[in-house]
């Protein structure tokens, strides 16, 4: 089986991560011929990490054993990069969020079309296991109909980095984590939304949002919650979901939390207790019988890996599981975000 040669454009934090992380998994299929940074100290580390260091972006891109480009640079470089490397002949997979807006992601899709190249982008996070157990729940139906999703990535360090607390770079939490989340549930609700109300956080004082409230109605019923915070110092869980029948929380990527299913059990009507200063029935916790505790189902993913996809799609024809237009639709959706918290 032949390899796929790559080429990585930008060795921070993510890029390494694919080098040493990530495209190992599938090694297989794909080898890292070398890389290229901007930063003279990160072709360093490239190097001894045990790459190959281009000495500027047109040795890599004249480089004809270099099949295919992965573009792991600030969002604002993507579409540049992108259509310099579809160009130049090279199939690309792209960091997300994928261009600073639609019309770029629009002239980047004409390029690779007209080139008959493949571009993916990489929506890593539809292979968590969280996220996995969650589409589970929701395919399977174990607790009835899911009909209230909250998902929420909290923590207390503020914005990231330098680049992301700029504008112009793209930087902000939105298109941070926000392209995450948006994606996940998209991709998991086969319904077209019905409303949809963004609140953007600025209380850290950058020019970008440090974190937002998402509120989601979808047509077939299903009501979403999608939250980011930065200055959460005590965080919900990462995700809290409701069905006809049980409710189920996940704590943490770890998969600390905990799955409660009602019984069929006729069950007699509750007693009042004592709540604070008053009496409650409504409120009072259900009866032992009333309900079960369920182990959290195994989950593997049902779809291949995000390398083997892309090799597939390469060299197969195969379809892509991220496909251009559902990463359109974020981008569209997180594109009307922002342009609605300018008002």
């Amino acid at each position: 089986m032949k390899q796929l040669q790559f080429a990585i454009i930008g060795y921070g934090g993510m890029g390494s991560y694919h080098a040493t992380t990530i495209m190992p998994q599938s090694q297989e299929l794909v080898a890292i011929k070398g890389v290229y940074d901007l930063l003279p100290e990160r072709n360093e580390a490239a190097k001894a990490d045990g790459f190959f260091a281009y000495g500027s972006l047109q040795e890599l891109l004249a480089d004809e054993k270099i099949e295919a480009v992965l573009i792991a640079t600030p969002n604002d470089s993507h579409k540049d990069l992108a259509i310099a490397a579809l160009k130049a002949g090279k199939h690309v997979v792209c960091e997300k969020p994928v261009a600073m807006n639609t019309a770029e992601l629009d002239e980047i899709l004409a390029v690779a079309e007209s080139v008959e190249k493949v571009f993916m982008v990489h929506q890593n996070r539809r292979w968590d296991p969280d996220f996995l157990l969650i589409r589970k729940l929701y395919q399977e139906k174990p607790l009835g109909d899911l009909f209230q999703i909250e998902s929420r990535v909290q923590g207390a360090n503020g914005i990231p980095g330098d680049w992301r607390h700029l504008k112009k770079h793209g930087g902000g939490m939105l298109l941070d984590w926000g392209v995450h989340l948006f994606d996940q549930l998209l991709f998991l609700i086969d319904s077209p939304i019905k409303y949809i109300h963004t609140d953007l956080s600025y209380i850290l004082g950058d020019e970008v949002d440090d974190g937002f409230h998402s509120y989601l109605t979808f047509e077939n019923g299903v009501k979403v919650i999608i939250e980011v915070g930065t200055t959460n110092y005590v965080t919900l869980p990462r995700w809290y979901v409701k069905g006809l029948n049980g409710t189920a929380k996940i704590s943490d990527w770890a998969l600390n939390g905990e799955i409660i299913r009602r019984t069929q059990q006729e069950i007699a009507a509750p007693k009042p207790i004592q709540a604070g200063v008053g009496l409650t029935k409504t409120m009072a916790p259900p009866q032992e019988e009333a309900t079960e505790k369920l182990a959290f189902p195994k989950v593997e993913s049902p779809y291949p890996s995000f390398y083997a996809n892309f090799y597939d799609v390469v060299v197969h024809n195969a379809a892509p599981i991220v496909k251009n237009s559902e990463v359109r639709r974020v981008l569209s959706l997180l594109e009307s975000i922002l342009a609605a918290g300018k008002d």
